[in-house]
């Protein structure tokens, strides 16, 4: 299970060090794509398949299913970790996502998710204040 908060920084060449506690997790080999609220997701290539499996059930006729399905896999590539722990992010998910050079990299259960910093720290205030709210209206359980 992927946790926890790591800052990071993105080169020239789009390179950014994977958190250690993440390589093992992720394998050599994963998968990163456009993710929701202007962020990266990443998938170990298992956790990709038992998506894609889920995915592939949506049916095609309803256009909203078509439409995400396009935007998840177009911009889903297989990336890799080089000798170094760096995974070169491809172009298109760097301008997606606003990477630039601070950026953060969160654990988040089967996944993991990069951040441009001041896009994630804009969007963990909005969401900071209505956690408890949030929380509410979605869990029968007490945290």
């Amino acid at each position: 299970m992927f946790m926890g908060e790591y800052q990071h920084n993105i080169d020239d060449k789009g390179r950014m060090i994977i958190p250690a506690k993440f390589r093992e997790e992720l394998g050599n080999t994963f998968i990163l794509t456009r993710g929701m609220d202007q962020c990266i997701f990443g998938y170990p290539l298992e956790e990709w398949k038992v998506l894609e499996e889920k995915l592939k059930k949506l049916p095609f006729t309803k256009k909203d299913a078509r439409a995400f399905t396009r935007f998840f896999f177009s911009g889903a590539t297989e990336c890799q970790l080089d000798k170094q722990g760096r995974v070169n992010i491809a172009p298109p998910l760097r301008e997606y996502a606003k990477l630039e050079k601070d950026c953060v990299v969160l654990g988040v259960s089967n996944r993991i998710e990069i951040w441009s910093k001041s896009i994630w720290e804009e969007y963990f205030q909005e969401s900071e204040e209505s956690f408890g709210e949030i929380a509410e209206s979605l869990m029968d359980f007490d945290l």
